[in-house]
């Protein structure tokens, strides 16, 4: 079976149900209904790059908060392992559960290939980086978890609109948070995206 293409500039962005970190049922339209969201989805606890990138959008989350913009992080695993992981490394976002990966799969999430999850180079010297720097080693997922899943990233603005989908080349290819601020010009996130030619 052939899976859905990608995401693109402009698309209606999927609004599945996930789980808050108390495991109650949220629309995802709810919380870009008002500012626009910044949609993380993460890879799987033990992994390093997945640490990076959630420590350095906690890092830039003022910053994000500043220009009216809200970070949520998607995880694959129970409202209770997630709530655990946002409370140690991200407890100032919104923190969603996904564990049947529904919303994972709508946003054309999959499993990715040994090249993506594991021999790139690129994801070699990010172990080695990563380990030397922050001490982060690569650990095995935990239950429910899959260390093929591919993260993204993801924002959309207020009219439910996808202003930036970035997919992941392989699992050591997080955007640079300046990309999620100001996008490729400085482009205005909160401003909807007009198809009319300026004459």
């Amino acid at each position: 079976m052939a899976k859905p293409s990608h995401l693109k500039f402009n698309d209606i962005a999927p609004d599945p149900t996930l789980l808050d970190a108390n495991g109650n049922p949220i629309q995802l339209s709810s919380l870009w209904q008002k500012k626009v969201l910044v949609l993380a989805f993460t890879r799987h606890f033990g992994c390093p790059q997945c640490k990076e990138m959630v420590d350095q959008l906690i890092s830039a989350h003022q910053t994000l908060t500043d220009k009216g913009m809200q970070l949520a992080i998607v995880s694959h695993a129970s409202a209770e392992s997630a709530k655990a992981f946002c409370e140690q490394r991200a407890p100032t976002a919104v923190c969603l559960a996904d564990p049947d990966r529904v919303a994972y799969r709508a946003y054309g999430l999959y499993r990715g290939n040994f090249w993506q999850t594991l021999i790139s180079p690129r994801i070699w010297r990010s172990n080695r980086r990563l380990a030397r720097e922050k001490g982060f080693k690569p650990e095995v997922p935990h239950a429910g978890q899959d260390a093929y899943q591919m993260s993204g990233t993801f924002i959309i603005g207020t009219d439910g609109r996808i202003r930036m989908p970035y997919y992941y080349e392989d699992i050591a290819d997080h955007p640079p948070v300046d990309l999620l601020l100001h996008g490729v010009m400085g482009v205005d996130w909160t401003k909807p995206f007009d198809s009319k030619p300026v004459i």
